[in-house]
């Protein structure tokens, strides 16, 4: 089973980065949590690997749906997004909130996890778009 939505770019990290966050920000996910992969597994043990952010993302009104549906559905949130480089490329990941039914079985999480796709879809296409 997949369980992510994927852009692959060519363009340098940074400013991947930076646009990964005006995508998200234009689909109302505001940027919750913040793990620099690379930072940390060097300070904790001088691994050098290559920059790798994971981005908590949220969309409030669509966080609230979910957790009137199932409040242990926290457990899945926020919506975590990944950038990182692969050689010369930029990798963007989103969790598929499909992930959101399929774990649940609740039915009502299904129109939560339908917007959120959209969403979600909507910014990665936006990203392939802007690097097309």
């Amino acid at each position: 089973m997949a369980y992510d939505r994927t852009v692959t770019l060519t363009a340098p990290f940074e400013r991947v980065e930076q646009d990964v966050r005006r995508a998200l920000a234009d689909q109302g996910f505001g940027i919750l949590t913040e793990i620099d992969v690379r930072a940390t597994l060097k300070a904790k043990l001088d691994h050098d690997m290559e920059p790798y952010l994971i981005l908590g993302a949220c969309n409030p009104p669509l966080a609230k749906r979910a957790l009137d549906a199932d409040r242990s559905i926290g457990l899945l949130l926020p919506c975590n997004v990944v950038v990182r480089a692969d050689g010369d490329r930029v990798v963007v990941q989103a969790v598929d909130p499909g992930t959101m039914v399929t774990l649940t079985g609740l039915a009502a999480m299904v129109p939560v996890a339908e917007e959120a796709t959209r969403r979600l879809d909507t910014a990665l296409a936006a990203l392939r778009d802007a690097y097309a």
